[in-house]
């Protein structure tokens, strides 16, 4: 029995421990431009029955022994972390390549493999041969480039990019599509800012802004981490008593050991 306590409060501390690893990675990217926090869940191991207190039974009361069955559990162990896409903050930059999406949806890149991944990291620069990358220059998907000639890049609501060049012309450089999917929880973080899509997430589905349950696009804009800085910090706290409070219970119980080895001494 004590050695299943030791096991049970063992596995108390680990999950605890997961949990605060969690909470950590969530303190450390609060900057973090369009970053989605975690959140740690849990499941309960399988019981074991265990029987107690013989009892005697029926006429022949010697004869017939039964005994209660109770079940005891054995500890807890992470079941997994989930991603909540909640609405971030948008912080006005002023720089005319920041987006913002305010609402649902990803930015599509493609990488430098030729596979696509999905972000809400809108802070976009433009590269060498005038085609719009992000910060890790991953290429905006569909691409949208710009020549030598263009003073000023106009993005509205619903995606559609103008050019202002030299000569005082407005041309369109196409539009930015967005991106969802039925389960975004089921993404894959792969770094970077970046999702990839599994089988949990569900296909890509391309759309407009503003249309069909898309989010806008907001230029001068990014989206801030939706990580609460205050409701961090009381779930660490949780964490800690709760890891505090298994450790004890390992104390606890490496005391009532050495109490029975007394009494077998004794």
């Amino acid at each position: 029995m004590s050695t299943r306590a030791l096991r049970t409060a063992a596995s108390g501390m680990f999950a605890q421990q997961v949990n605060i690893e969690t909470i950590s990675n969530n303190i450390a990217n609060i900057n973090t431009t369009g970053f989605k926090k975690n959140k740690a869940e849990f499941k309960d191991m399988m019981y074991q029955e265990v029987s107690i207190n013989p009892q005697f039974t029926g006429t022949q009361a010697m004869n017939e022994k039964t005994s209660v069955q109770i079940q005891v559990g054995n500890g807890v162990q992470p079941a997994s972390t989930q991603k909540l896409f909640s609405q971030g903050d948008l912080t006005s930059t002023n720089n005319q390549f920041d987006l913002a999406i305010q609402g649902e949806g990803f930015f599509q890149v493609r990488k430098s493999d030729g596979t696509f991944a999905y972000t809400r990291d809108g802070s976009l620069k433009v590269s060498s041969n005038g085609t719009l990358v992000t910060s890790n220059g991953y290429t905006l998907e569909p691409g949208i480039t710009l020549n030598e000639d263009v003073t000023e890049v106009t993005v509205s609501k619903d995606g559609t990019i103008e050019a202002r060049e030299i000569n005082g012309n407005t041309v369109s450089l196409g539009n930015i599509e967005l991106v969802k999917f039925m389960n975004p929880g089921g993404l894959l973080p792969v770094g970077d800012n970046l999702y990839a899509e599994t089988p949990a997430s569900g296909v890509p589905l391309t759309g407009t802004p503003g249309q069909e349950g898309f989010g806008e696009v907001h230029q001068g804009y990014l989206e801030a981490s939706n990580v609460d800085i205050v409701e961090e910090m009381i779930s660490m706290i949780t964490a800690q008593r709760a890891y505090e409070i298994n450790s004890k219970t390992v104390r606890t119980v490496e005391d009532m050991m050495t109490m029975a080895n007394n009494l077998k001494r004794s």
